[in-house]
Parts: structure tokens; sequence; C-alpha cells
């Protein structure tokens, strides 16, 4: 299904042409605060703009456009964790072509129900994006349907190489590119059209630590590959591209492989600075950034916001989590005699520092080994870190023995 050949700064530029005014052309602009935090100077790329929030639309639109009439009569399937599936389907609606969508039966419903609002034909099967492409095969061949590949495709690669084209229009002193790295289209394609126009530029890969597979091929990771569950959905792929992994090895010059905590916090940091969305894979780049700030201090760096389809369970629980990891977010167990009026006179305490109760769980069986005791588990926000220690030390005052929980 693979072309031949990766495309060149020819047919990146041809893709421009012939996406432009159906994909949005996303801003790329410099944040002060983010360029603080890490000691490089930042440059977010935001393709969470697009209308389906995620620049896997630039590929898709350009594959698209480049079927025959034949192919666009007959209809198309593509594999998905969701990304691709939305940019083909919502670009293959206003063309008038049929899709139809093999997906991991835990990809996030954000994602299945857009694909399906823009008319698309969902099939879910498996845990993840491997398994999928026996019944896209199958489906296939029984439908007479042509494939569209998320990123092992030359057309799909010059679509997305259009990302790095208008970076280094819109931002000409970058010096790097951070780009998250699933299965290469996506760096590919802004590899190609970078290193054309500017031999120099130093572009670098993000891989989750269960998906290090691209890392690992290329020889930059001989760590464990355990392919365990991931909030970048979007950049867990096992198996690189046939096209994608030549641009890589001869064009990127780093991959970075970071853990799942720093790209949760590249969620947050996003969204409490930024004031934007971005899904895991989509703040790779940042997280890489925060993990491994020695790589790119001094340096002037763009960072391609792949993308911002999250589940908003998902991002509930980062952003706690979040607020659990600089400290605003505390748990802690109180031990206190078994009568009445003991949680008003902690809660009065907690109170006093600022605190509030978020929740409160009284455990009379399994808290303690004494029966005239009650071991009540608190959740507490906090206003600042600090106020932690005194909190714990006015309760041990009152007479309350306190631990953390």
């Amino acid at each position: 299904m693979a072309e031949a050949a990766p495309p060149d700064l020819a047919a990146i530029r041809a893709a421009a042409k012939r996406i432009e005014g159906r994909v949005v052309r996303t801003p790329c602009q410099h944040s002060e605060t983010l360029s603080k935090l890490t000691g490089a100077r930042v440059f977010l790329k935001f393709e969470n703009q697009q209308f389906t929030s995620s620049f896997k639309e630039r590929g898709a639109a350009n594959k698209l456009l480049s079927l025959d009439p034949e192919q666009r009569r007959r209809g198309v399937i593509a594999a998905s964790a969701g990304n691709h599936a939305q940019g083909v389907a919502y670009h293959a609606s206003n063309l008038g072509i049929a899709a139809t969508f093999v997906m991991p039966a835990n990809t996030p419903t954000v994602k299945v129900t857009r694909v399906r609002e823009f008319g698309g034909e969902v099939v879910l099967h498996g845990a993840k994006l491997a398994d999928c492409w026996e019944i896209l095969y199958k489906l296939a061949a029984e439908r007479g349907l042509t494939p569209i590949h998320p990123y092992d495709d030359a057309e799909v690669i010059a679509g997305q190489g259009t990302t790095g084209l208008e970076m280094l229009e819109q931002a000409p002193e970058i010096d790097t590119i951070a780009v998250p790295l699933g299965g290469g289209g996506l760096i590919s394609g802004i590899a190609i059209a970078a290193k054309a126009l500017r031999p120099a530029i130093r572009i670098v890969g993000v891989q989750d630590e269960f998906y290090p597979f691209v890392a690992a091929a290329t020889g930059r990771w001989n760590g464990p590959k355990p392919e365990g569950i991931t909030i970048a959905e979007g950049i867990a792929v096992s198996n690189p591209g046939k096209l994608t992994l030549p641009a890589i090895e001869r064009l990127v010059d780093d991959i970075l492989v970071v853990r799942e905590e720093d790209i949760e916090e590249a969620v947050a940091l996003l969204l409490e600075i930024e004031r934007t969305l971005c899904e895991g894979a989509g703040a790779a780049g940042l997280a890489a950034l925060l993990a491994h700030p020695d790589r790119f201090r001094g340096r002037k760096v763009g960072l391609v916001l792949s993308g911002g389809n999250i589940d908003l369970r998902i991002l509930m629980t980062i952003l706690q989590r979040h607020l659990v990891r600089i400290g605003l977010l505390i748990r802690f167990r109180v031990l206190a005699p078994d009568v009445p009026g003991q949680l008003g006179r902690i809660s009065a305490i907690v109170e006093k520092h600022g605190g509030n109760i978020n929740d409160v769980r009284h455990e009379r069986v399994f808290g303690t080994a004494n029966p005239k005791a009650v071991a009540i588990l608190f959740e507490v926000e906090l206003r600042d870190p600090a106020d932690r220690e005194p909190l714990f030390a006015s309760l041990t005052e009152a007479g309350f023995s306190v631990a953390g929980a």
C-alpha cells in the first residue's frame, strides 16, 4: 500500500497549494512564559486549532484530493486511533466521498463520536492500532475501497509537511523543531520540508515511554518497549512506516523518550499557561523540553501542538494529578476520638489555614486498632503548598495524630 518513495520539497509545496483554503493556516506564536520556564525561546504551532483539532487534516485532505474519479466513487477506508479518522471523515464528507474507519475499541469516545458526526462508518476492533489492519484489508478487498494509511503514504506525508513550511514562514528564527512521533508521518514531512529549506535546522522527535519503537529502530533507545496504556494514544504506534523510517533515519537529528507524567504535566501547563487544550500526543513536544531541558536550552524551539482531542474524564484526572504534584491538592489522615464534634474541630483548623475540603471519609474498622478512635481521611485543596506543614502543626497542637495518606 505504501508508495515507493517519500515526497520531496516540491511535492510538499504542491500539497500546500492543493489544500489551501481547506485546512486552517494555524498560528505559530512565541510563548514568553514557557520560554522563561524552559530556558529556550519557545514557539507554539497550534495545530489543535484545525477544525477537527488535529494536524491530520493536512495529510487527509491532500490524499483525498489526489484520488482519481473511480477511487472517489468507490470510497475510502482508514485505520486510526482517532485523529486521522476525523481528518479523513471531515474532508471526505466535504468532497462527497464515502469513508469507513477501523478504530481500536478503547479509542476515546470524543474521537469516535466526531468521526460518526462527519458521516464516517466506524468499526471498533482490537485493543490497539496494530489490531485494526487485518479487518481493514478484508473490508477494502470486499468493498473495493481505497486504503488511506495514517502515515506511510507519500501524499499523506506531503500534506503533513505543510506544517513545517508554515512554521518557517511564520517564525523564521526557529532553529529546532520538536515533533510528536508515532508512525512518523508528521515528523517525516516536516523534516523533508525544513531540511530542504534550512539544512542546519535541528529536528527532534518525541516518543512516549510505552511506545519508543522508532527510537529503538534508529538506535536511539535500548530500554524497555512495554506497549502499556498511555494517555498519548495518538503516538502509540508499534511499527514505523516503510516510507517514514528511512526519512527519519536520514533527516531527524534526535529522538527523545518521555514519561507519562511528563506528558501529563505538559497537558496541564499548556492549559494553565497558554489556555490551549492539547491531548497527550499533542503535548509531547513540551514534555520533551520539561524532561530534557539541557537538549534545548538557549535554542529557538518550535513545538507542534499536534492535536487537542482529549477525553474530558482523562483531562479532569490529569489536572487533579497536576495539583497533587505541585502540592495544591493533598490527602492526609487524622486519628481522633470517636466522639461528636471532632470533624467540626478539624474542619475549623483546615479553614483557618485557607484549605478547602474536597472529600472526607471515616474509617472505624480498618483505619485504627482502637475501637474508641476513628481515622478520618481528608482530601484538601490548599491556596499555597507552603500551607501544608503549618496545617499539620496546628492539627498536632490540637491533640490530633496526623499522617500523610
